[in-house]
């Protein structure tokens, strides 16, 4: 989706298009004595940049990025290895990393005022921990991320499996959207209170790994392991691969019994991230577009997967898909101490509330704990959205950096989150330093008792998850919709 026209297709335009795409972008570390310690060092730098997210004639766009890249280097380094990565602030302003879905100890989660201190202007913050679970995961600022992931500082981290599936190619498609003005520069409306209280920033030019593309070559016979981040701000994607059939073999860098998509299309919200098989099965010398299907009535082409004339191979090869399982403790449903939780507020807000309370009744349901408080001081929270807050977990809108637990979880004992969307928006619902397994929908099993770190809620929808609470300290658990995060939809779960 853009506001720009993509030039015709030639060979100089496919080339381009191609480069773009296949770039991996891959840091190198730095030759210290890495090699001897045994750790993986690296350096980041977070500062202004350029790039052409727009195609031609439009010139480039100002940034932010890491190492003057967008995205930010590729991270890619083995399961089991210890990595080293020192930040250095080139920005105006403070800022952190948060290495999204990583378990890491809690003092290196990147989190401010909670976890560290932010990272002043012209100071370097270093970063170290153990890649324990292999997996697609990425890396992004959690100070002002609204702005700051907004304007492009985020990275692919790569953690490859020790036996991995066997395919053709390996590729990585970082997913963004851009508010962007006719001339392409950066529409400078972070933050307003519209996005706040509505959908988030949701741009209005989309890119795959930082540019608006075209094309994306493949060959018949190929088989293409595609990992795909979703960086956007707000954006959810539905993509639609035409006539291939994606089989998802991961879900936010854990591995999941292989599956066909739900209704053809692969959704991810804001900082999900899917890893799939996709097998190219088309004919030779043809092209199949990628379509955006998500939002109805507003559907785009994103890419188009174009042929070469010279097939790889007549049909896909029968290789295993299989990816081997992570490290994670197996939540104990019969022993686990359940908790409610109850996301409300935004445009719209009360009058969900209020409508769920009622069909709740009618059909003779328990009402939540955390919703039946609520619904007897809707009074009170209609106050609070006056004096300044939009969203609200369990009735109370984040304020500031520093917050008291709004639940604390037993160390080491197994937990189930019940978590009930009481608004007219999605979620994208991310706990830090923990995987969870997603339970349940609306009170009926998931098919595939996936792993997540971030779960995509619909509007009035009731998902649970279950986990075991096993890395300890303060954890930050919000809504990934990041104008839906500064807006209050932000809390803090303490494990102890």
């Amino acid at each position: 989706m853009s506001d720009f026209r993509v030039p015709t297709l030639t060979r100089r335009t496919f080339l381009a298009s191609t480069a773009a795409l296949l770039s991996a972008g891959a840091m190198l570390p730095l030759q210290s004595n890495a090699r001897a310690t045994g750790i993986r060092e690296f350096r980041l730098r977070a500062g202004p940049g350029r790039a052409q997210i727009a195609p031609g004639p439009h010139g480039d766009t100002a940034v932010w990025c890491y190492d003057g890249s967008l995205p930010g280097p590729e991270i890619r380094i083995r399961q089991g290895e210890r990595v080293r990565i020192a930040v250095e602030n080139a920005l105006g302003e403070e800022t952190t990393v948060h290495w999204h879905g990583v378990r890491v100890p809690n003092a290196m989660d990147g989190v401010p005022h909670l976890t560290q201190a932010p990272i002043a202007p012209g100071e370097t913050f270093t970063y170290e921990f153990d890649a324990v679970d292999a997996g697609t995961f990425w890396y992004h600022p959690h100070q002002r991320s609204f702005e700051q992931v907004g304007r492009g500082l985020y990275g692919r981290l790569i953690v490859e499996e020790a036996d991995a599936v066997r395919v053709d190619r390996d590729e990585t498609w970082v997913l963004s959207d851009w508010r962007l003005t006719k001339t392409a520069e950066m529409q400078d409306d972070f933050g307003n209170r519209h996005d706040m209280m509505h959908n988030g920033r949701v741009g209005n030019t989309v890119t795959v790994n930082g540019r608006v593309p075209d094309v994306f070559p493949v060959r018949k016979g190929e088989r293409i392991r595609l990992r795909l981040i979703n960086a956007a701000n707000a954006r959810i994607f539905g993509l639609d691969f035409g006539s291939h059939e994606p089989v998802i073999i991961a879900l936010d860098g854990q591995p999941v019994e292989p599956h066909a998509t739900e209704d053809g299309l692969v959704v991810l919200g804001p900082a999900m991230r899917a890893d799939m098989i996709l097998d190219m099965t088309a004919n030779a010398g043809g092209r199949v577009s990628v379509i955006d299907r998500f939002y109805e009535g507003l559907e785009y082409r994103l890419v188009d997967l174009a042929y070469d004339d010279t097939p790889l191979r007549e049909k896909a090869p029968d290789w295993p898909v299989v990816l081997p399982p992570n490290p994670l403790p197996e939540p104990d449903l019969a022993m686990a101490i359940r908790h409610e939780v109850t996301f409300n507020g935004g445009m719209m807000g009360a009058m969900v509330m209020q409508e769920m309370g009622g069909s709740m009744g009618e059909k003779g349901q328990d009402t939540p704990g955390a919703m039946g408080g609520m619904m007897g001081n809707m009074g009170g929270m209609m106050n609070m959205m006056h004096s300044g807050g939009i969203w609200f977990i369990n009735g109370v809108a984040a304020e500031g950096h520093v917050m008291d637990p709004m639940l604390t979880l037993a160390r080491d004992k197994s937990h189930v989150i019940a978590m009930t969307n009481a608004t007219a928006w999605h979620h994208p619902i991310h706990l830090h330093g923990h995987s969870f397994r997603v339970i349940s929908r609306n009170g009926k099993p998931t098919p595939h008792r996936e792993w997540q770190d971030t779960v995509l809620m619909s509007p009035r929808e009731r998902v649970e998850i279950a986990l075991v609470a096993d890395n300890p300290g303060d954890w930050m658990f919000h809504c990934h919709i990041l104008e839906h995060h500064a807006a209050g939809m932000m809390g803090v779960f303490r494990v102890a």
